[in-house]
């Protein structure tokens, strides 16, 4: 196995074809067998994995070089997804453009070549997958919600939810409803995920404002649901699914498969199981 091979798979199962702007492979190897995956794996887990004898290191999370640099790119998505829920083109565009603006900007700021020069300097393969992983997340959640009938209340799509994977019921955090009520139908349902990060107040809106009743963000701001309560009241739904647990549901997927393919995965840094413990 090797890192090209690595990032092959998990593209392969999201349905893409070319590596996202925020996943890289920072140091690539050969050889692999033994493999340390994590939400963050950053320079101490690097010195770590190669102390207890890892092959390679991936991270969730970008770290830094260009995954972290053209992040910016794949909030785009959030452009094909708010188009294909029925908004605007030019409404999807002028949001996400600002968004990309502000995260371009700080990602210049950054120290970009932190965490990939430790690996180079211990010369340990090493990469990040994310958005590929956070698609087959996303697809993961649609799928569940869209069993449901628009009929279905919040209180029974939460449930569902629960029903449905088993990640939610071995995380510390809890779905949350931030907008709406447990009693209010679900309506037209959409998982806002595997676009970069949550798009906030304006994405959420955007949905409201062009036919859908729920939204499902993995994070979002409390000051963004604020906001969106002030203008929407309690007719729409905005659930939190919670941030590490629904990356979790995206990765633990693809730990399979590599599992399938006949390597050792040591799974760390947040990565919750979907067996009961």
């Amino acid at each position: 196995m090797n890192t090209d091979r690595l990032m092959a798979l998990a593209l392969e199962m999201a349905g893409l074809t070319d590596i996202p702007g925020d996943s890289e492979i920072y140091h690539p190897g050969h050889g692999i067998k033994k493999v340390m995956f994590g939400i963050d794996i950053k320079a101490p887990e690097l010195k770590i994995a190669v102390d207890m004898g890892f092959d390679a290191a991936i991270s969730h999370h970008p770290t830094g070089g260009q995954a972290r640099l053209q992040f910016f790119k794949v909030l785009y998505r959030h452009l094909d997804q708010l188009t294909a829920a029925g908004a605007p083109e030019e409404v999807a565009r002028a949001i996400v453009d600002e968004l990309a603006e502000g995260h371009k900007a700080m990602a210049a700021m950054s120290n970009y070549d932190h965490d990939p020069s430790v690996a180079r300097l211990l010369d340990l393969p090493y990469m990040n997958i994310h958005t590929p992983l956070d698609e087959i997340g996303r697809r993961r959640l649609q799928t569940a919600a869209d069993e449901l009938p628009a009929t279905s209340t919040v209180a029974d799509l939460i449930t569902y939810f629960y029903a449905s994977f088993g990640e939610f019921h071995n995380a510390l955090t809890e779905i949350e409803l931030r907008v709406g009520k447990p009693d209010n139908t679900i309506g037209k349902v959409v998982i806002s995920h595997g676009a970069g990060t949550n798009g906030g107040y304006p994405v959420a809106k955007a949905y409201f404002d062009h036919g859908v009743d729920t939204v499902i963000y993995i994070h979002c701001r409390p000051a963004d649901s604020k906001k969106l309560i002030e203008e929407f009241g309690d007719s729409k739904n905005l659930i939190i699914t919670g941030h590490i647990v629904s990356d979790s549901i995206g990765i633990n997927p693809y730990i399979d498969r590599l599992r399938e393919e006949g390597l050792d995965v040591t799974a760390l840094s947040g990565i919750i199981p979907e067996d009961t413990q």
